[in-house]
Formats: C-alpha cells, structure tokens, sequence
C-alpha cells in the first residue's frame, strides 16, 4: 500500500524508499517501521535504529511487523550448523601473526596494545563513522540514529 494512504501510527516494513523499485529498508526479522506523520510529497517514518527520515508518499510498503521474532535467540548448538549457513569460523585479531592482522603478536596472552581496535586492513573500528559525507540521500534524514 502506498505510504500516503497507510494511517499515522501504524506499524510498517519493507518499504521502498524510490516509488517502484522494491522494498529496501525494514526486511530483518521481528522489525518494523512507524509513520509518525505525514507532509505534503513525504511521510515521515521512523526506523527501527531510530532515524527519523523523509519517504515519498508514493513508495509503497506492507502493513504490519516482519514475522520470526524470535529468531535472534536461536541457539546453533554446534560449529557444523553455522557452516551450513555458509558461515566460517572467525578468528581474533589478537590470536593472528602481525603481518596478518594490526592486533597481531606480542608475547603470551598480549591486549591490542594500541589505542583503539583496528579492522585487519588497518582502518578504525568502534565509533568512527563511514558513512559519505555528501549522499545524495542526506536531506531526507531528518534524525540520525542514536
């Protein structure tokens, strides 16, 4: 249903952020969206993070709550299920040789020994934003998440 005509209040998902292109945003199970209100050519919704952003009236969505809530609390119970899932096994930073990872080596049971956590191609992790600076999407943010 168009988001122009789904009432104010009402529980979203999957929903098209260009009219015709397909849901994109609110698909993860147990999630969804509320319209909190409507403008002249915008509606404004706000998302599970807690952005507030501008969508066309036009752009459609489903009414309702994406099904599975519970899905964040099943157990895998076994290494060979994640890998059924295609899943492989992730080793620490910490555990890694240096030439394989900025957190690598050191003797024993050594900490990062650096001021913040690093990705393994060197780049900051843990609150630094990657995000563009100017997206084109940037003025229908009304609130960032917090």
């Amino acid at each position: 249903m168009p988001l122009g005509k789904i009432p104010v209040g009402i529980p979203i998902h999957n929903i098209e952020l260009t009219p015709g292109k397909g849901g994109q945003i609110v698909r993860s199970a147990g999630s969804s969206a509320k319209i909190q209100s409507k403008e002249k050519n915008y509606v404004i919704v706000k998302l599970p993070s807690g952005e507030r952003r501008l969508i066309n009236r036009k752009c459609f969505a489903t009414i309702g709550q994406v099904g599975n809530i519970d899905q964040k609390n099943v157990k895998f119970g076994k290494a060979g299920s994640r890998r059924h899932l295609g899943i492989r096994p992730t080793v620490r930073g910490v555990a890694q040789h240096p030439d394989s990872h900025p957190h690598g080596g050191g003797e024993g049971r050594s900490g990062i020994g650096m001021s913040s956590p690093k990705s393994p191609w060197g780049k900051k992790t843990l609150g630094k934003r990657t995000r563009k600076h100017k997206k084109y999407s940037d003025r229908f943010i009304i609130q960032r998440r917090k």
